[in-house]
C-alpha cells in the first residue's frame, strides 16, 4: 500500500517563525510494521542541507534558522519552470515548508546520538521541484541534493527529544534490525514533524536508519 503522507497546517518555523502553511511530506510505500516499528521505501527527494557543530538542540536551532532561510527568500532570483506554466519569478521566491526537519550525526561513531557534535541538518524540498528549478541558495552553507529511491527502517513515537532519550530509541531500532537480520546503512537520523510548543505527548519524532533490504 502506498501513501502519500500530508499534514493539512502546521505552524512552520518550529520555534522561529510563525507562519501558517500547508505542509507536505516525502512519499513511501509501506513494506512492512511491526508495533511503533516501519520500513519504508521512500520515493527520490531533493533535500536543502547544512552542517553545524554544537549538540544536537543548538545544531537544530542554527540549522534550521540557517535553512529557513534560504526557504523564506534568501536565494537567486531566477524564473521558475514548472509543469505546465512557466512563471519568471521578479523577486527572490519562497519554498513552501515540509515536513520533518531531519537531523543526523556526522562524526565517527555516527550511531551515537547522545555526545554528538557536528550534525547535517536537512529539508526535503518540495516534490514539484528539481534541482534545475530549485532557486540558488545565496549563504554558500547550504547545499541543494538530490537523494535516490531508498528504504528505511522508521522508529515512530511521542515526548520530548534530549539526548539521552534519541540515544535509547536509535539503539531500540538498531537493536530490531539486528534479530531480524536486517544490515543498517549509514547513520541513523532524527527526524521531528512538530513545532516545540506541541504537548509533549501529542509529537510525533522518528528514527530512520537506512537499511539493505533484499525481502520480496
Amino acid at each position: 500500500m502506498k501513501h502519500h503522507l500530508t499534514l493539512t497546517t502546521l505552524l512552520a518555523g518550529l520555534l522561529w517563525t510563525g507562519t501558517l502553511m500547508a505542509t507536505e511530506e516525502p512519499k513511501f510505500e509501506s513494506l512492512r510494521q511491526e508495533d511503533n516499528i516501519e520500513i519504508r521505501r521512500y520515493v527520490p527527494v531533493i533535500v536543502a542541507e547544512t552542517f553545524v557543530d554544537g549538540d544536537m538542540d543548538s545544531a537544530t536551532r542554527r540549522g534550521f534558522q540557517r535553512i529557513a532561510d534560504y526557504i523564506f527568500g534568501n536565494n537567486e532570483r531566477i524564473a521558475m519552470t514548472v509543469p505546465v506554466v512557466a512563471e519568471p519569478q521578479d523577486k527572490a521566491e519562497k519554498i513552501a515548508m515540509t515536513v520533518p526537519v531531519s537531523i543526523e550525526p556526522q562524526e565517527a561513531a555516527a550511531t551515537r546520538m547522545a555526545g554528538a557534535q557536528r550534525w547535517r541538518i536537512h529539508f526535503v524540498m518540495p516534490s514539484q521541484y528539481t534541482l534545475a528549478t530549485l532557486p540558488k541558495p545565496l549563504n554558500p552553507a547550504i547545499g541543494l541534493r538530490e537523494i535516490p529511491a531508498r528504504t528505511y527502517a522508521v522508529l515512530t513515537y511521542s515526548g520530548s527529544n534530549t539526548a539521552s532519550t534519541v540515544q535509547e530509541r536509535t539503539d531500540q531500532l538498531l537493536a530490531w534490525l539486528q534479530a531480524q537480520g536486517i544490515a543498517p546503512i549509514g547513520q541513523p537520523q532524527l527526524a521531528r514533524y512538530n513545532p516545540p510548543w506541541t504537548l509533549p505527548f501529542l509529537r510525533r519524532n522518528e528514527i530512520q536508519q537506512e537499511i539493505v533490504w533484499n525481502q520480496p
